[in-house]
């Protein structure tokens, strides 16, 4: 059998991108024509892959490191709220139908038998309506389906049984869909009306429905429990960014082992502000005998190094998480999912503090399930981050916690589950050197 040609896409976002990087060297290495569709701002990485790049034509050129210039607006939107329907808006459903332009334009080329996109690729719907492929989302964030057992997805509610609570999740999952984002769902609804498809529900919930698959990154063990599941979604364990080789940290190791505990903090590539969790990081624990790894993105690295010229501080521009990690205590991170991911699979405790670009979920549920400590802020102090830090240390329940939900992890073997569900999807009848996703089930 003729392998397939397949076609990923994504939003122009680390967050949205990396995960797939793993899913598309897997496909690959297994004969399929892989292929994919998004910005020029990854050219670079999909050609060190091998994998074709088709590049944006008719959608708009933005991508996470110019966001605030393509979409100046923006900016004026410090609330929380407020800055998700701009974001929403402007990034994600006025983009569909260019989207769908360039995407049926590569099938002219490249009639691909599948694509896999992330979940908040809006053009799923028409790709698997109106050009009837089948089309696996994925589940880049925690799982944002509506459900009667929860409050609504986005503003880090976390669950409640009792009546008020309950009433409360109730009152405010219709105030999200009928006020506060009732705008952006009623414009994905009108642009989708055009191509003759009709809108059901709110706009996450109607990209998860469009899908064959919606394969959510993660475990049940990470998810809220909900009664209403919906029948195409499925749990594929942690899916993680293509691993850059193994390039052993034997001197941070070595360093490590000369103090009492190692602290690993990022704010992740798309936040430039330091000042925010970086800076409160490194006050409360500079000339101590922690060990503070920082890993700035790229931003204000000589800076903070000049700022803080102390000994137990490991100022970065990017240091590989999963070489760090196996010796690291305490992981203090903005709440991105897939450093929160590799936190959980390498059994570290967490203290998290992040808000936009849906942190508040990912955020919300560390601290609920007692992976660590929430700091329900993003511009914390150095008296609340030593205060949570210390809170994990006294308390093994943390550790605990974290590594029973690491032996969850380590049971999904997750890449060869995704392509399990490729075949599922095309009817492909794969070599014996893969299997269906059916045998998971």
């Amino acid at each position: 059998m003729q392998p397939l040609k397949i076609l990923l896409a994504c939003i122009p976002a680390d967050g949205h991108f990396n995960p797939l990087t793993g899913i598309a060297s897997y496909l690959k290495e297994h004969g399929h024509d892989v292929r994919w569709y998004t910005q020029d701002y990854y050219s670079d990485k999909l050609a060190r892959m091998g994998v074709y790049h088709y590049p944006f034509k008719r959608a708009v050129q933005y991508n996470q490191a110019n966001m605030d210039h393509v979409f100046a607006a923006r900016l004026q939107y410090k609330n929380q709220i407020k800055r998700l329907n701009f974001d929403l808006e402007h990034a994600f459903i006025r983009r569909a139908p260019e989207f769908f332009a360039d995407v049926t334009e590569i099938n002219t080329s490249f009639p691909f038998d599948i694509m896999i996109a992330d979940v908040m690729f809006t053009a799923i719907p028409l790709v698997s309506q109106v050009l009837k492929k089948p089309v696996i989302s994925i589940g880049v964030m925690p799982l944002i389906e509506t459900s009667k057992d929860l409050g609504p997805a986005g503003l880090g509610m976390t669950p409640s049984t009792t009546r008020l609570g309950r009433w409360k999740q109730d009152y405010f999952r219709w105030l999200t869909d009928n006020v506060l984002f009732a705008k952006a769902h009623k414009l994905f609804s009108d642009i989708l009306s055009v191509y003759g498809l009709h809108v059901k529900g709110n706009t996450m919930d109607y990209l998860i429905r469009s899908s064959t698959f919606m394969l959510q990154s993660g475990t049940p063990g990470f998810e809220y429990k909900r009664s209403d599941l919906g029948k195409n979604i499925r749990f594929i364990g942690p899916l993680l960014p293509l691993a850059k080789g193994r390039l052993p940290q034997t001197e941070l190791r070595e360093k490590s082992r000369r103090y009492n505990r190692t602290i690993l903090v990022t704010q992740g590539t798309i936040e430039k502000d330091p000042e925010k969790l970086i800076v409160p990081v490194i006050e409360a624990y500079k000339g101590t005998r922690t060990l503070v790894i920082v890993t700035t993105g790229g931003s204000k690295t000589r800076e903070l190094r000049d700022r803080f010229p102390y000994t137990n501080l490991v100022i970065e521009d990017y240091i590989p998480f999963e070489h760090v990690l196996p010796f690291t205590n305490v992981f203090i991170t903005n709440g991105g999912y897939g450093g929160v991911m590799l936190g959980i699979k390498h059994g570290v405790p967490m203290v998290v503090g992040g808000v936009h670009e849906g942190k508040l979920e990912i955020t919300a549920r560390v601290g609920y399930f007692k992976l660590g400590i929430d700091l329900k802020t993003e511009t914390p102090d150095a008296i609340e981050v030593k205060a949570a830090v210390e809170m994990i240390t006294r308390h093994p329940k943390y550790k605990l916690n974290v590594m029973t939900l690491a032996a969850e992890f380590s049971k999904y073997d997750t890449l060869r589950l995704v392509a399990g569900y490729v075949y599922d999807a095309t009817d492909y009848v794969p070599d014996k050197s893969t299997t269906s996703a059916k045998v998971y089930s």
